[in-house]
C-alpha cells in the first residue's frame, strides 16, 4: 500500500475526479491530462503527489475496484453515470490502497464529490456503498482453477481479453507475471548523457545533490533514481546531463551499432529518446535524419536535442508510411524503425490504455508497421542494417511482422542481437535471436527488437 500524508484534501480529490473523467470520456492520455492540470496552476507538492497517486492508482486498479464495488452494490458499475463510477473508484482506491488516509476521510470526501454531480442526489448511495465496502470482508477472488481468466482479471486488474491471450501463449506463472506487471509503478530511470559525463560521474553528482541513484542491471548508461518529484526539477536535468528513459528502451539503440560519421535514419523519432541515444553512441559525429509525422512531437525532439547539446540531428516532418518523397535521397547506413504500436508493453506507464485499446487494434497496427518497413527499406544501402522495435507484448506486432517482411524481402536476413548486448542482457534474447524483455524479471518495460541485415 502507498504511504501518503493523511490530509483532508478535497481539492486534490476534486482535481483527480475531473482528470479521471476526462481520460475516460475523451480518451485523453493520463499524463497529458495531469500535465495540463498542473501546467495552469500552482499546487502544493503534496497535492500534486496525491493527485498523481489517485489518478494513476485508480486507472491501474480499475477492473479490480469495479469488481469489488459490484459485490457490495445493488447497481453494477457499468450501469452508473460516469461521475458516480469515478467517485466510487476514488473512494474504493483510498480504502484499499492508501493506508495513511483514514477510512472516514475517504468516504466523506467521496460523498462530498457526489454532491457536486448535477441531477439526482447520489450522495446517500455513495455513502452506503463505500461504508459497506469498508465494513465487510473482501469477497474471495474467482476460483483460479475453475475460472482462471476471471480470477486473474479481477486479481490483477487486467482486461479479460488480454488475460485470455496471455494464458493462451504462456504458462500460468508467466501469464500472472505479465498481468501483475500492468499494476506496478515503474521506477524513475534515466540515461546518462555520455556526451557530457559517464554514468558513474552522474551518479556521484546526484548523490552530492542529495539524490540517490543505482545503476541499471543491463543498460550501461542507466540509473534508477530513488528520490522522485517533478523530473524537470531534478538536479542537472536542465543542463542536459540525462534523459528520462526506461531501461528496456535504452537497450534498443545499441542494437543498431551506429558508428561516428555514418548517416542514420530514425523513421519514427519523436520525442527523441532513441534519437538522442544514437547521437551519443556516434559521439555527436555524423548525420541523423529524424522523421515524425507530428509537428508538435518534433518540437519536443528539437527541445531534447538542444538540452542535451546534440547537433547532428535533422528533424523532418514526414510520415514514414509515405517515404517515397525521400526515395531519391542519399542512402542510409542504418535505419531505426521504432514503430508505432499498441503499447501493451508499457501499460504500467499508461494504465488508461488497458481500458481503451482492444484486440482488433493489433492487426491494424501490423498493417501500419509493415507499410513503414516496406517504405523505408529501399532507403538503406547494400549491407546496411535495420533495427525494428516496439513496446508491444503481442506477436502480431513483433514476430509476425519480421517473418512477413523477410518473406516479402529475401534480401534481408535476421541477425542475432546477442553480441550487441552486455552479458547481463543475454537472457533477453529469444529463440529467434531477437531482443525481448517480455518475461524478464527485471523492472523494465516490455520491448521487442529485431536486427535485419540487407545483402550486399
Amino acid at each position: 500500500m502507498s504511504s501518503l500524508p493523511a490530509r483532508e484534501n478535497s481539492g486534490a480529490r476534486a482535481f483527480a475526479f475531473r482528470i479521471l473523467q476526462e481520460v475516460e470520456r475523451a480518451g485523453v492520455a493520463s499524463d497529458d491530462a495531469i500535465n495540463h492540470t498542473f501546467g495552469s496552476r500552482t499546487l502544493d507538492p503534496r497535492d500534486r503527489g496525491l493527485i498523481v497517486e489517485l489518478v494513476l492508482g485508480v486507472l491501474r486498479h480499475r477492473y479490480t475496484l469495479d469488481w469489488r464495488l459490484d459485490k457490495v452494490s445493488d447497481r453494477t458499475m457499468e450501469r452508473l453515470p460516469l461521475p458516480i463510477r469515478t467517485t466510487l473508484r476514488l473512494g474504493a482506491y483510498q480504502l484499499f490502497y492508501l493506508d495513511r488516509i483514514p477510512a472516514s476521510a475517504a468516504v466523506n470526501e467521496s460523498v462530498a464529490l457526489a454532491k457536486t454531480v448535477r441531477g439526482r442526489d447520489w450522495s446517500g448511495f455513495v455513502n452506503a456503498v463505500l461504508r459497506t465496502l469498508h465494513r465487510e470482508p473482501p469477497a474471495p477472488w474467482p476460483d483460479e482453477a475453475q475460472h482462471p481468466i476471471a480470477s486473474y482479471a479481477a486479481c490483477y486488474s487486467c482486461p479479460p481479453w488480454l488475460v485470455k491471450r496471455w494464458l493462451g501463449r504462456f504458462d500460468i506463472d508467466d501469464a500472472k507475471h505479465l498481468c501483475e506487471a500492468t499494476m506496478t509503478t515503474p521506477p524513475l530511470t534515466v540515461r546518462a548523457n555520455t556526451l557530457q559525463l559517464t554514468r558513474s560521474a552522474l551518479q556521484m553528482q546526484l548523490a552530492q545533490a542529495g539524490v540517490e541513484a543505482q545503476p541499471t542491471t543491463v543498460a550501461s548508461s542507466g540509473l534508477i533514481i530513488e528520490k522522485q518529484g517533478a523530473v524537470a526539477d531534478l538536479p542537472f536535468f536542465q543542463q542536459g546531463a540525462f534523459y528520462v528513459e526506461d531501461e528496456a528502451a535504452q537497450l534498443v539503440p545499441p542494437l543498431l551499432d551506429p558508428q561516428p560519421g555514418e548517416r542514420i535514419l530514425d523513421a519514427c523519432a519523436a520525442p527523441g529518446g532513441k534519437t538522442t541515444h544514437l547521437a551519443a553512441l556516434m559521439n555527436n559525429c555524423g548525420e541523423i535524419i529524424a522523421w515524425d509525422r507530428s509537428a508538435a512531437r518534433l518540437r519536443l525532439l528539437k527541445d531534447n536535442c538542444r538540452r542535451l547539446g546534440i547537433s547532428i540531428v535533422q528533424p523532418i516532418q514526414m510520415d514514414a508510411e509515405q517515404a517515397e518523397k525521400a526515395a531519391r535521397s542519399k542512402p542510409f547506413d542504418r535505419i531505426l524503425v521504432d514503430a508505432p504500436c499498441s503499447g501493451f508493453g508499457v501499460l504500467r506507464r499508461h494504465p488508461e490504455a488497458k481500458w481503451c485499446k482492444h484486440e482488433n487494434l493489433l492487426l491494424q497496427q501490423q498493417a501500419r508497421q509493415l507499410s513503414i518497413l516496406t517504405n523505408v527499406h529501399r532507403l538503406l544501402r547494400p549491407g546496411g542494417v535495420i533495427v525494428y522495435s516496439t513496446c508491444s507484448t503481442e506477436i502480431e506486432e513483433n514476430e509476425q511482422v519480421i517473418k512477413r517482411f523477410c518473406s516479402d524481402h529475401p534480401e534481408f536476413s535476421r541477425e542475432p542481437v546477442m553480441r550487441w548486448l552486455p552479458a547481463s542482457g543475454h537472457s533477453l534474447v529469444n529463440a529467434d535471436g531477437d531482443f525481448s524483455t517480455m518475461l524478464s524479471p527485471l523492472s523494465m518495460d516490455r520491448f521487442f527488437a529485431s536486427r535485419l541485415r540487407k545483402a550486399v
